[in-house]
């Protein structure tokens, strides 16, 4: 039985000043209150994620609650456990984060819970987690912990991945016929919707799964984009060889979405350390591993193939059904048509860019049954942020689960609110959301794409009656109005008629920006052209000392927007108009923050510290963005009449 041995801990704790000492050498209390909700950002932000190499052990945890750690000074400190509260990585899926705590020397992650992205990704580079903390007294003694006894909360694929030294061994280990799994065998039993499509992207002849069954799922689409791609060839090249082939080409799709407007931000100090040159690098990087592969490319310089590649996969190539693979979290948003769509790290790609399937734990799902309309002015966005702000999804009901959304009131919702509804699913912890696919879904799909819709509605899939779920929760859309995120965390809504109040006044704005991918579909342009058209008539324009941001999903949505006049009114109320990509929503674009005193109100999913910049970032539905610009202040349309 192999038994390891850690040295010091890292607690990350809610009193940054307890950090930095531990930082400086000094000794950490462990009755400490830990830090929840640590994210990916926080871990490794976006600048430092220009880096895919070694070298990325400087910046690890450099982007902790606001800059409270040092570069460096997590591989000074010599720590080789990292120790955190709930939901520790939560948010993107960044390979970067777990990848620069092992670089700086990090072995072992103990948290009360995880992001699943996160935790897997861990694992995938030979990170051992546990949420026993029982560890930290047994390791502060210097005893060794078994590897088994370290493990023996994982599925029994991720026990051999771990045992492998990580994916990267263990896939070419099965590659090479060294290693087999077979997922355990089941009896038929009724099927949620996830475990229909696992099942029929599996192993033929086993027709049964349950909850926690690991296996390998086939994708019928995989994709990365200029963010990871080079992380993704540089593992793929450790694990496999600069010359391996890729498996089916054609269902690989590569976008430059990412920091397509990075040069427009970039502060000065940053271009001085050539993070700008080490930015661009990784978009070369992406167009040569592209091209070596014949694989599909989107982003600039590719004509009318512009976007951000949630909003193309959508657009494009998703089906009802389908198994739809990206190394980014708001994969999930393909679900808006009953796909089976979710995010996975670099090194996952890199296997299966090679093996065309991906290891999965089967997990549960939470069923949500919709019941009548959105009242006018009232947006997914606020269902998402709604739901987010209750106790039973910030104590983590979805949390690992896959969410299934249906019922009556889903014939309400058109396609691009659905879109959002899939996309958030991640803010409240889940795997993903699969939206059943109904008439109105199919009808607006094979109207955008100029398909049969027969076609589209034979790859329906539908749960079966009698399928288990984890939970079972209803919304009645009638009672959800208008919400405000307050910064740090998508989970922190409250209505936008209680803002002042909790806020003890007006909440004036720098900045108001409408865009990411839940931010710039064509219906949100309607929503911005709405309330803009009416301030025009008004009188009024975008206020004094106000940016407002308005940013295209993909080209087809400029075209959109083209179409119905909408350019000029958002340029005439003062609106500066943004070519497709993620931008600010990253970090990497125009109405990104600079200082830590500008406010900003955000059409985007997360305002996770820094992960926009170093400004404060409130969450709103389009048109509350819209109505903000003009006003100043954080208010929805109503208050333009008065």
């Amino acid at each position: 039985m192999t038994a390891l041995e850690f040295g010091r801990a890292l607690y990350l704790t809610r009193d940054p000043e307890a950090v930095r000492s531990q930082l400086s050498g000094g000794p950490c209390a462990t009755d400490v209150e830990l830090a929840d909700d640590v994210s990916t950002d926080e871990m490794c932000p976006a600048w430092a994620c220009y880096f895919y190499d070694e070298r990325l052990g400087q910046y690890c945890l450099v982007g902790f609650r606001g800059l409270v750690v040092e570069t460096g000074a997590v591989a000074r400190g010599r720590f080789s456990v990292l120790v955190g509260g709930e939901r520790l990585g939560c948010g993107s899926s960044r390979e970067t984060a777990p990848f620069a705590q092992r670089a700086a020397g990090i072995r072992l992650v103990v948290a009360r819970s995880f992001a699943k992205i996160y935790r897997q990704n861990c694992h995938n580079l030979g990170l051992y987690t546990s949420t026993d903390f029982g560890l930290l007294e047994r390791i502060a003694r210097g005893e060794r912990i078994a590897r088994e006894e370290l493990t023996r909360e994982l599925d029994p694929l991720s026990r051999e991945v771990l045992f492998a030294g990580g994916l990267g061994p263990y896939a070419r280990a099965r590659r090479e016929g060294r290693a087999a799994y077979l997922r355990p065998r089941r009896e038929a039993r009724p099927r949620t919707l996830v475990e229909k499509i696992l099942v029929a992207h599996s192993d033929a002849d086993n027709p049964g799964i349950a909850p926690g069954d690991a296996l390998f799922v086939r994708a019928d689409l995989r994709f990365s984009h200029d963010y990871t791609t080079a992380m993704v060839d540089a593992e793929l090249r450790a694990a496999f060889g600069a010359e391996q082939p890729l498996f089916e080409p054609k269902s690989i799709l590569v976008f430059r979405d990412h920091l397509a407007l990075l040069d427009r931000v970039m502060p000065e100090g940053q271009r001085r350390l050539g993070l700008l040159d080490q930015a661009n690098e990784l978009a070369a990087v992406q167009a040569a591993f592209a091209e070596r592969h014949g694989l599909r490319s989107f982003g600039h310089g590719h004509g009318s193939d512009t976007g951000i590649c949630h909003n193309l996969v959508l657009e494009r190539f998703a089906r009802p059904g389908e198994v739809i693979v990206g190394t980014d979290s708001h994969t999930c948003m393909a679900g808006a048509v009953g796909c089976f769509a979710f995010g996975v790290g670099s090194t996952d790609m890199a296997a299966g860019f090679v093996s065309g399937d991906f290891r999965i734990s089967a997990p549960e799902s939470v069923r949500l049954e919709l019941s009548g309309a959105l009242a006018p002015g009232v947006f997914a966005k606020d269902v998402w942020l709604t739901l987010l702000a209750q106790d039973d999804v910030k104590r983590g009901v979805f949390a690992g689960r896959v969410l299934e959304i249906g019922g009556a009131g889903l014939s309400a919702l058109p396609l691009d609110e659905r879109a959002t509804l899939a996309n958030m699913a991640v803010e409240g912890g889940a795997v993903t959301a699969i939206v059943e696919f109904d008439e109105r879904a199919c009808r607006e799909l094979s109207e955008s794409r100029g398909v049969d819709a027969r076609e589209l509605w034979a790859r329906r899939v539908t749960a079966d009656a009698g399928a288990r779920y984890a939970a079972e929760l209803s919304l009645e859309l009638d009672r959800v109005e208008p919400m405000v995120a307050l910064p740090s965390d998508p989970k922190n809504g409250v209505p936008l008629r209680e803002l002042e109040r909790e806020h003890g006044g007006p909440v004036a704005i720098d900045v108001a920006y409408g865009g990411s991918c839940t931010g710039s579909k064509p219906s949100d342009l309607d929503a911005y052209a709405r309330v803009l058209g009416q301030a025009l008539e008004r009188g009024l324009s975008v206020a004094p000392g106000v940016s407002l941001y308005i940013q295209f999903g993909s080209s087809a949505v400029r075209r959109y927007a083209e179409s119905q006049g909408y350019l000029e009114i958002l340029m005439r109320a003062g609106a500066e108009l943004l070519e497709p990509g993620c931008g600010a929503c990253i970090g990497a674009g125009p109405g990104a923050s600079s200082r830590a005193e500008t406010v900003t109100v955000s059409a985007a999913n997360r305002n996770y510290p820094g992960r926009s910049g170093p400004g404060r970032v409130y969450l709103a539905s389009p048109a509350v963005v819209a109505a903000s610009a003009v006003l100043g202040r954080i208010a929805g349309p109503d208050a333009l009449e008065g």
